[in-house]
């Protein structure tokens, strides 16, 4: 139970934290293209969500490299308390941001007068990104809840 795979401090939470940061990155970069994403709130909440998500990721990608390639372990009690509320509250928050743009997106595609095709496009491109940087969210959360009796 010690060595369970996507936890902190094991090579596969490494990846699943680079696979957050990059699928934040690139939901930002592709919301942030146009100018026009701050006149709806879900696209506002979408840009706020990710800003937070990817120093989030970055920094524990940091911890689990320290873990990984030291060979020490970073669990204690407090640390994993912290991590786990952390990775829920940002969970949730992602997805409740990859739902909004979605909604928004598909507002918007549907009334084509409000939306150029080259932006909806964007905008729904975004919020696939968000949604499976949400998916790598969520598989670390629930890996780290699973580890966090054992510590």
């Amino acid at each position: 139970m010690d060595e369970l795979p996507g936890a902190l401090g094991t090579s596969a939470s490494l990846a699943l934290r680079l696979g957050q940061a990059v699928f934040s990155t690139a939901s930002l970069l592709f919301m942030c293209l146009d100018v026009e994403f701050y006149s709806y709130t879900a696209f506002c909440f979408l840009v706020t969500i990710m800003g937070l998500v990817i120093p989030w990721s970055l920094a524990l990608a940091l911890v689990d490299m320290y873990s990984v390639f030291f060979k020490r372990s970073s669990r204690q009690p407090g640390l994993m308390s912290v991590i786990v509320v952390g990775d829920w509250v940002l969970s949730f928050l992602s997805l409740a941001a990859a739902c909004s743009t979605a909604s928004v997106t598909n507002f918007l595609v549907s009334s084509t007068k409000l939306c150029i095709p080259k932006l909806c496009s964007r905008y729904q491109l975004s919020a696939t990104i968000t949604f499976l940087s949400w998916f790598l969210s969520l598989a670390s959360s629930l890996f780290n809840l699973w580890l966090l009796p054992s510590v």
